[in-house]
């Protein structure tokens, strides 16, 4: 009796904790696709250009920032392209 009890609840944990951890992944796909987008329209409307900056661009670190960061990492890049420091 005590085995079938503690499966249950060991069943119940581990479903808790894959829900959990599935909807974590959902924030962090849709924050990801939030800065992937913000970083194309940024690029798209020249938005740096009318500070006399160049765009953003492109590049495999730019883009990790934006998937990891999002919109914050779009800022925080783009912080950094005004003062000058590169990516």
């Amino acid at each position: 009796m005590t085995n079938i009890l503690v499966a249950i609840i060991l069943v119940v944990a581990i479903i808790a904790i894959v829900w959990f951890l599935v909807k974590q992944l959902s924030v962090i796909v849709v924050n990801a696709i939030c800065g992937i987008i913000g970083l194309f329209l940024v690029n798209f409307l020249h938005v740096m250009q009318w500070m006399g900056k160049p765009d953003l661009g492109y590049d495999a670190a730019t883009l990790l920032i934006c998937a990891i960061g999002g919109i914050p990492g779009v800022l925080i890049l783009m912080l950094l392209g005004i003062l000058g420091i590169t990516i």
